[in-house]
């Protein structure tokens, strides 16, 4: 458990706290670049460490995140108009730039100069493959952007969910890894399983054996149980400074992901998912299962406030649509309508903010405990003794994959999977199938997709 002081320090995130001060180190995902799709178009409501900005997109394509308050009378410049490289608020019709200048002072005498001694705030963007991206922190010029695989590969995609509930309340969701076999799959059985695959040593042994290793970018951990009798199956994934993770569903040596849980404020975070194409086709999945499963998460439009972007329909208000029926008959072992969607109900029925000095910990949560102390002492080294925190000027340390491999027993598993852990490399197929515990020429008993 945490105590009270502990958990505030990993909770709050407005300026001047020491996890927001903590965030404020790295450059953060602020929008899908879909949410801007026009140049000149609309304005965006962003909310990020409990600061109210609004994104606009340029003439000329550039995107600029500015305060919402005008800094004249602080009106909101969402209703501003959008024109010639910058927005205008509406009100006295004063004009900023993406840098936060004053353009113009349409309201002020022409020989003044008033305009040059007026700056809102506006924090530096950067887009890249769907992301657009922002640093907010203290430094003229910010540092490289991460290396994040799966946003440098043509062909990603980005997905957005709002969730609401502290941002590590989500996070510890992500690398909990033991819930998959019971929130996700608890109505699997063996007979749903193909021989080799995955899902059959998960189904056989629901339980197992956690270790974790300390790394220049955050942590890596592995969770493992027995495969075949001289072999372990091992689900292996990452957190990554300060809000990146890397979940292990999937095949270690292909799988090129991530997931960001961006803090809004206190009580709000936003999910980025971003996944890179295949490069390799897996003839026979170990990911499959005999028996599917209804999935469904359908989205509600997007409104215009700070917290109505990218909300699922499934929400507290009407039970994530529980479906009591569906969870009776073995159909799923929740009743709720998907794999995210169970992962949203369960974090945020702890509440906004999760009171840690009620829980009782055990050793599956080894990663959780690992990664709270980490950020802790990152935050306290930055406030105490300016320490730049992990990965900040490091972009190549993101360069990490997650996913499953099988090991010899006798084989330590993070140095055995050094290799396979490198991002933007493209494995041959001996080296994949060698991954999965198969022979050059061998194939599992799993039908292809």
């Amino acid at each position: 458990m945490l105590s009270v002081a502990d958990n505030e320090t990993l909770c709050r995130v407005g300026p001047g706290t020491l996890m927001g001060d903590l965030f404020r180190q790295y450059w953060l995902p602020a929008a899908r670049s879909a949410e801007l799709p026009a140049n000149d178009g609309p304005p965006l409501r962003v909310k990020m460490l409990g600061e109210e900005l609004i994104a606009f997109r340029t003439t000329s394509g550039e995107v600029g995140l500015i305060q919402n308050a005008c800094p004249h009378r602080g009106a909101s410049l969402f209703f501003g108009r959008n024109e010639e490289e910058g927005l205008r608020c509406v009100y006295h019709g004063w004009k900023f730039d993406v840098a936060g200048n004053c353009v113009d002072m349409p309201s002020e005498p022409a020989e003044s100069n008033f305009k040059t001694k007026v700056h809102a705030k506006a924090y530096p963007t950067a887009e890249r493959n769907g992301i657009v991206w922002t640093y907010m922190g203290p430094r003229e010029v910010p540092p490289p952007l991460p290396d994040l695989e799966a946003n440098m590969v043509e062909g990603s995609t980005v997905s957005t969910v709002l969730r609401r509930c502290n941002w590590m309340q989500a996070l510890e969701g992500d690398i909990d890894t033991i819930h998959f076999m019971f929130l996700h799959y608890g109505q699997l059985q063996l007979e749903d399983t193909y021989e080799g695959g995955f899902f059959r040593y998960q189904v056989e042994s629901r339980g197992g054996y956690f270790s974790v290793q300390d790394t220049d970018f955050g942590a890596c951990y592995t969770m493992y149980r027995e495969a075949e009798p001289d072999t372990y199956y091992h689900r292996i994934a990452n957190f990554l400074f300060p809000c990146y993770t890397q979940v292990p569903p999937g095949t270690l040596a292909v799988k090129r992901q991530f997931r960001a849980w961006v803090p809004l404020d206190d009580d709000h975070v936003m999910y980025y998912g971003a996944q890179a194409p295949s490069y390799a086709k897996i003839e026979n999945d170990p990911e499959s299962q005999k028996r599917q499963f209804t999935r469904v998460q359908a989205m509600q439009p997007d409104g215009t406030g700070w917290y109505e972007r990218s909300r699922p329909v499934a929400q507290e208000e009407n039970d994530y649509l529980l479906d009591r029926e569906m969870q009776k008959n073995g159909e799923s072992y929740t009743g709720l309508p998907s794999v995210f969607l169970e992962d949203q109900a369960l974090t945020e029925s702890m509440g906004t903010i999760y009171e840690r000095t009620q829980e009782h910990l055990g050793t599956t949560d080894s990663m959780i405990i690992r990664v709270r102390r980490s950020l802790i002492r990152a935050a306290e080294a930055l406030r105490e003794h300016g320490i730049v925190p992990p990965g900040v000027d490091r972009p190549e340390v993101y360069a990490q994959r997650s996913g499953g491999v099988i090991l010899p027993r006798n084989v330590e598993w993070f140095e055995g999977t050094r290799e396979l852990r490198k991002a933007f490399v493209h494995h041959s197929q001996e080296e994949i199938n060698a991954s999965l515990g198969r022979g050059s020429g061998e194939k599992a008993e799993i039908p292809a997709g």
